[in-house]
């Protein structure tokens, strides 16, 4: 369930798409120094979320940026890097799910994984990610034992739902997980008085990753017979779609109590980040993830048939079926292919390695994007409404 958060670069400005860059660069060199190169492929795009909100609690410093070298993913450019508890917090977080998520697909016997020496060695990966993301964790005041308690529980849950289970009840391990990682930001930024909001923002924001990542899955899980939540439960797109609309008004009401972002909060502190990207990511691009999971696009697209609903007006051509998902040593294989060649980075769009699902080359300028909120930089926005036309 990484990735719910993928900002189109047209719509943010040149010092936000730095700082989104800064923050994208800066867990992935975290994860390398704490943990080595491998772990570099854990990299996420949900995860540097938490170094954002971090870094919109706290002081600005000397050292809150580093120039890193040359890299591939950059175009082999030198950029500023964002460093210090927040980037070192995603890190830790990053590894402990990305180990869970490894566990998952052992437990379904994916791909390779079917063949016992490969799981081994996965499991073998999963432990070592485990331990290595309870280490930075421990160093930084955070039990990741929350998380693993989560995962855990998710696969009790999920075996004893049927129709009539409440999907909240499938959700709430991912909520405790998220909530329990954003408040921790507010724990390494010195304010302490963010932590019940931003555990609630953590809490919608890990329910949203659980319903966006059903939906887009529900097509491809009917055909494969794999577990998904919305089928399991009966529940419908038209309630999940309200779960999800109501999970993005309390995370910008939760904004707003932390006064991040927005002009509805309290101002940040003296010398504190405006707090503008977190507000840009969470406010704003979380609705158009929303929008995108539940078949909407953005303009500068071409339009694709989405099976909820009759096909946009113009479209004559025949619904793409799904992929078949990657295994994970394919989908690594495919990873590293995508990296070395710079297709992640520099790419209009490019083959998700796992999901199979079409991903946007986070820095693609989008020319010609006709999105709405064009240059929107939030100013007077009151981050309690959906900022339509600000």
């Amino acid at each position: 369930m990484f990735g719910i958060v993928r900002p189109c670069t047209h719509r943010l400005t040149e010092g936000l798409k730095t700082e989104w860059m800064a923050h994208l660069c800066g867990l992935c060199l975290a994860l390398r120094g704490d943990h080595g190169q491998f772990a570099r492929v854990v990299t996420n795009y949900d995860g540097l979320i938490v170094s954002v909100l971090t870094e919109a609690q706290s002081e600005r410093s000397a050292g809150w940026r580093r120039t890193a070298g040359p890299c591939p993913l950059r175009g082999m450019r030198t950029a500023p890097v964002a460093q210090g508890e927040g980037a070192r917090l995603a890190a830790a977080v990053s590894l402990v799910l990305a180990s869970a998520k490894v566990r998952d697909h052992v437990a379904d016997r994916d791909g390779w994984l079917a063949r016992r020496p490969v799981a081994a060695a996965a499991r073998r990966v999963a432990a070592g990610w485990d331990r290595a993301g309870a280490r930075t964790g421990a160093a930084l005041g955070f039990d990741t034992a929350v998380l693993v308690d989560a995962v855990d529980r998710q696969t009790g849950i999920e075996a004893l739902a049927g129709p009539g289970t409440p999907l909240l009840t499938v959700t709430e391990p991912t909520e405790t997980a998220t909530a329990a990682a954003f408040a921790h930001t507010a724990v390494l930024a010195g304010r302490p008085g963010n932590a019940a909001p931003l555990a609630e923002a953590g809490r919608l924001f890990g329910r949203l990753a659980h319903l966006l990542d059903a939906v887009e899955d529900r097509e491809t899980d009917a055909a494969s017979g794999a577990w998904n939540p919305l089928a399991a439960t009966g529940t419908d797109l038209a309630e999940a779609r309200r779960l999800c609309d109501d999970a993005l008004h309390g995370i910008r009401l939760a904004l707003r109590d932390a006064g991040i972002g927005g002009a509805g909060g309290r101002p940040p502190e003296k010398h504190s980040s405006d707090g503008k990207l977190a507000h840009v990511l969470l406010a704003h691009e979380l609705q158009r993830s929303v929008d995108r999971a539940f078949g909407a696009s953005c303009a500068h697209r071409t339009p694709t048939p989405s099976p909820f609903g009759p096909p946009p007006p113009g479209f004559d051509e025949e619904p793409e079926k799904p992929s078949k998902k990657r295994g994970l040593l394919a989908g690594c294989a495919m990873a590293v292919g995508l990296f070395c060649t710079c297709q992640v980075c520099c790419a209009n769009d490019y083959e998700g390695p796992w999901s199979r699902k079409r991903r946007e080359g986070c820095c693609n300028g989008c020319d010609g994007c006709d999105c709405p909120c064009d240059g929107c930089d939030c100013d007077g926005c009151d981050c309690c409404c959906p900022c339509d036309g600000c």
